[in-house]
């Protein structure tokens, strides 16, 4: 296996398809980057900015610039010694339009007949034999508006295929509705009438059975000529928690590619390991984030901030959440796992998906990979217990089905039954939407700690703790993915790393905050502090932005409005708020005073996140853009286009050349440059790991670690720092020998060697021992 020693990621679309990223394939080069990594290259639904909505997995999407496109950059990547990540989508399709994805039009116009019925997860006899597809408005006669147009039933402007011999000269565009293989129903339904398994509760995303094996081979026919031709050498795997058979699917995986490089966009929670089976390298790193922004936060600040923010405890609100979204946005996948149980159970409909529902939300992680992960439902089954006593002899009935019978995967799904594979599709979904897309915009503690893959109720990461993730990380999974910044982040490694600098002025904070809200009441504190943390951590952010993000994640939060039934009221009053930020000369004045402030500390923080997760254990990608300062919030807003003129223009610096910490982000490129470079051109140096030692009365402000010869050192909790009165004699202990600071040029002496003199002119160093030169 031909791993990368690091990656940088590309957003394709059709503004930016993949002749532009052979074009930008110099600049990558000199920058340092090893591998380009691609976004889903396959053909999407016109339009798509993200490519995760796949529409026919037998071609490169022309809009992005198809096959010969695919051709170009492999050709400029390889011609340069780089190596080509692709993004793929096993999980499902997207089926918004039906003329665009031929699988799914052929299961519309031939229903169960189809040749591929089976390739989508559908419960035919949950709709009488119809397939339900949510897309009427809320009006009770809105089939009165369907029409029959050039062959096929038309809704405004969607378009749905007429079966052959239903339709005849005279009928009404109802009476041929009410003879096709689907029923148009209104979207309203969706949550608890659906019958087909859909991506998380996004209906134009059908779920997809890789676990067939004919569904695989076409699906990933095309994939497979990647690697035959030499144009793609490694995959990311988009939501593997989706499928029927993560390890089976895996396998099949590696056979196709000739077990080439793959990751898997798997979120781990804390003390969570992948199944040891799966053939993969690792995560695409989100688990690396949520250790690397913890070194940059002051534990010192919990207790204030918790009481400041007046949250709930956090287990107990994502468990609320959780279980709202099993009631609510998924019913229907709680309903169809109340449809698998057997007759004889004993327990009412009712009962049943109570209890089925309870379990998802005491779920302690995304899911369980049976029968290795058994021990989670058991875990689950515990707290519920203790959370609804009531339901006591449903769980007693229950917990033996959805363990199943043991049965592995590797071609053993067969002896796995329907119930525990769907209930461990299921638990995922009810865990991403209620954590990750509703508690994360309701417990406002500190939001830089509101991250995909992170545990908000885990503060922060003292320096011997984060030593010891990165030691078992070395051990366990040297070639996983690291990361700071996604498209699917909340917030930017930039943005979360000034939020972070709050942590140290906790009084302070809380004051503004104070102030805020009384200038510009909002009657949803949680909200209100999310917003002015996402403000501050991006001032000064455009207007329209502001707004775009407030509104969002009001809605996502859904307490005082939400995304299916928008209150006017309130959300005019939240955008007087952003409109205040800008407008109201004491709030603005306020606001400003802090971001100010703290802007430079979180500079600080931002580099030194940088250059740790740039030389620590894993393979570490840049995400498009981000070797700039970028301030961005949840996407779209993240996914905005890069200004690569602004990047090589900061690349016209020489190498070794100090620059200043300013708000240009020179300082950033070149720190990530420097490290990219070193990691590429000496791999030797990035063999091992150990801590480098400190001593002195602020110790605790310096991190460093020596990989082997090159030594990442940086500055923690600076404005702590600062108000202890700076460095006062804190030594940095190296081994013997003599080091010469990639960022700076300077030598060092090996030996005690004054923090002092190491951060002269930037607060983290990238030391290369001499002798290893």
């Amino acid at each position: 296996m031909r791993a990368p020693r690091s990656t940088y990621r590309l957003q394709l679309h059709e503004g930016f398809t993949l002749y532009d990223a052979a074009a930008l394939v110099p600049y990558l080069k000199d920058l340092g980057a090893d591998w380009v990594y691609l976004s889903p290259i396959l053909t999407a639904e016109r339009g798509s900015s993200h490519g995760y909505d796949v529409t026919d997995p037998s071609a490169v999407d022309p809009a992005r610039g198809g096959p010969e496109g695919l051709r170009a950059l492999a050709d400029a990547a390889h011609q340069a010694g780089l190596g080509v990540l692709a993004d793929i989508v096993p999980n499902h399709m997207g089926v918004a339009t039906p003329a665009a994805n031929r699988w799914w039009h052929s299961v519309l116009q031939e229903g169960r007949g189809s040749r591929y019925a089976e390739a989508f997860d559908i419960d035919w006899d949950a709709g009488a034999g119809r397939l339900r597809l949510p897309v009427l408005g809320e009006n009770s006669d809105a089939l009165d508006d369907l029409r029959i147009e050039d062959g096929e039933l038309r809704y405004y402007e969607q378009a749905f295929p007429i079966a052959a011999g239903t339709y005849t000269p005279g009928d009404t565009a109802r009476q041929v509705h009410d003879r096709q293989h689907y029923e148009l129903v209104s979207w309203r339904r969706a949550d608890d009438e659906l019958n087909y398994r859909r991506f998380f509760g996004v209906n134009t995303l059908a779920g997809v059975r890789v676990e067939i094996p004919w569904v695989f081979d076409e699906t990933h026919a095309e994939i497979g000529r990647w690697f035959r031709e030499g144009l793609v050498d490694g995959l990311r795997i988009d939501h593997p928690d989706g499928l029927a058979d993560p390890a089976g699917y895996l396998e099949r995986l590696s056979e196709l590619t000739g077990g080439a490089y793959v990751l898997v966009e798997k979120i781990l929670e804390p003390g969570e390991k992948l199944p040891e089976r799966w053939p993969v390298a690792g995560t695409t790193g989100y688990d690396a984030l949520a250790e690397v922004d913890r070194l940059f936060v002051d534990p010192q600040a919990a207790a204030l901030l918790t009481d400041a923010s007046d949250a709930e405890p956090y287990r107990h609100m994502i468990h609320d959440t959780k279980r709202a979204v099993a009631d609510g946005l998924l019913h229907s996948e709680v309903q169809r796992l109340v449809r698998l149980l057997p007759e004889d159970i004993g327990l009412d409909t009712a009962t049943a998906a109570d209890a089925i529902a309870e379990l998802l939300a005491c779920f302690p992680v995304y899911r369980s990979y049976l029968p290795d992960g058994a021990g989670y439902l058991e875990e689950a089954g515990l707290n519920a217990r203790v959370r609804r006593p009531d339901l006591e002899p449903a769980f007693e009935e229950l917990l033996p089905l959805l363990r199943g019978n043991g049965a592995g995967s590797s071609g053993e799904l067969q002896e796995l039954q329907e119930l525990p594979v769907r209930f461990q599709q299921t638990s995922g979904m009810v865990m991403a939407k209620g954590v990750e897309d509703t508690a994360f915009y309701r417990y406002s503690r500190l939001t830089s700690l509101n991250e995909v893959g992170a545990d908000p109720s885990l503060f922060a990461l003292e320096p011997h703790d984060l030593h010891l993730a990165m030691l078992m990380r070395q051990q366990d999974a040297p070639h996983a993915m690291t990361t700071l910044s996604t498209h699917d982040t909340k917030r930017s490694e930039d943005t979360r790393a000034r939020i972070s600098a709050l942590s140290e002025i906790p009084q302070q904070w809380s004051e503004a905050v104070a102030e805020l809200e009384e200038l510009l009441p909002l009657g949803d504190r949680p909200l209100a502090d999310l917003l002015w943390q996402a403000l501050v951590g991006t001032w000064p952010l455009e207007r329209e932005r502001a707004h775009a993000y407030a509104e969002k994640a009001a809605r996502e939060a859904g307490q005082s409005t939400t995304w299916t039934a928008p209150d006017e009221a309130f959300e005019k009053q939240l955008h007087a708020l952003v409109d205040g930020a800008y407008d109201h000369p004491q709030a603005n004045a306020r606001l400003t005073t802090v971001a100010e402030r703290i802007s430079a500390a979180g500079r600080s923080n931002a580099l030194g996140a940088k250059l740790v997760q740039l030389t620590m254990p894993g393979v570490p990608d840049v995400y498009q853009g981000t070797e700039l300062w970028d301030h961005s919030l949840v996407d779209p807003d993240n996914r905005r286009p890069v200004d690569y003129s602004l990047r090589t223009a900061a690349a016209a610096v020489e190498a070794g050349t100090p620059v200043p910490v300013d708000a240009s982000g020179t300082a950033k490129f070149h720190v990530t440059r420097e490290a990219l470079r070193l990691r590429r051109d000496r791999p030797e140096l990035f063999s091992g790991y150990s801590a480098v030692g400190t001593e002195g009365p602020a110790a605790e402000h310096v991190f460093g670690f020596d990989r082997g010869g090159a030594l990442t050192l940086v500055t923690r909790l600076p404005l702590g720092l600062e108000a202890a009165g700076g460095w006062r004699g804190t030594l940095v202990h190296l081994a013997p020998g003599t080091y010469t600071d990639q960022l700076t040029g300077r030598s060092h002496n090996g030996g005690s060697v004054d923090a002092e003199d190491l951060f002269e002119h930037y607060p983290v160093a990238l030391l290369v021992r001499q002798e290893a030169m």
